[in-house]
């Protein structure tokens, strides 16, 4: 089994990632070096990944890395988590909170409803990442990650509202959805909020509600030159 460790320095975080002749898939571009007996290989998607991973906002072409030898991913001024799948459930991944998994991880695209989707300005049809089986997989965040466990006998009696995209994976158990902020059709003026994302269910979520201060920093400088590019 590929070992998985996040390490940092100066207030940048990366992730190592350890092969012992084994298979590692990441996301296009998040290679920084790599050491030892590791071949690089990129497949070519088929139209149905290609148009799926347009609308998701997800890469389409995602590298393998094959061998035996330490991966050494781009380091990021954000947080990374690392997800142990035990094979019981699937995890519906946010678009752009994937960074890289083992081969035998399964990938699938889950399509959001309509609805869902227009609300809140996805466009009509809206991907996302569905990762299954047994395996690791790592994720990017912008700070530190918590699990929230949902349920009708928990505080949150199985029922999380977030302002944003606080939640960066969710079990495939849990439904989603958008709804306004109040049933007035004036609520967003009165209460500030735009719509708001819904989490209910019995399962679990994985939640960035507080971004590490470097990375804030480095989001309201990209504000202000959008061609600043920042990881």
């Amino acid at each position: 089994m590929a070992t998985f460790e996040i390490e940092s320095s100066e207030g940048t975080r990366w992730a190592k990632i350890s092969l012992s002749d084994e298979t590692v898939v990441a996301e296009r571009g998040a290679l920084s070096w790599m050491s030892g007996d590791i071949q690089m290989k990129a497949r070519l998607p088929g139209p149905i990944r290609l148009i799926r991973a347009a609308l998701s906002g997800e890469e389409a072409f995602r590298l393998s890395y094959t061998g035996t030898g330490l991966l050494y991913l781009e380091s990021s001024l954000g947080g990374f988590h690392e997800l142990d799948l035990s094979g019981d459930e699937a995890w519906v991944i946010e678009s752009g909170a994937y960074w890289a998994s083992e081969a035998k991880v399964h990938q699938t695209f889950l399509r959001e409803k309509m609805l869902t989707s227009l609300r809140i300005g996805e466009g009509f049809l809206s991907f996302q990442t569905k990762v299954s089986g047994k395996g690791k997989v790592m994720l990017c965040s912008p700070g530190p990650v918590e699990e929230v466990v949902l349920s009708k006998s928990a505080p949150n009696r199985g029922r999380i509202v977030a302002d944003g995209k606080q939640v960066l994976a969710r079990t495939a158990g849990v439904k989603y959805s958008a709804s306004l902020p109040g049933w007035m059709p004036w609520s967003r003026m009165t209460s500030g909020e735009q719509l708001l994302r819904t989490y209910e269910g019995e399962g679990r979520l994985l939640m960035c509600t507080t971004p590490f201060w470097r990375f804030k920093m480095s989001q309201l400088k990209q504000q202000q030159d959008p061609d600043l590019d920042v990881l």
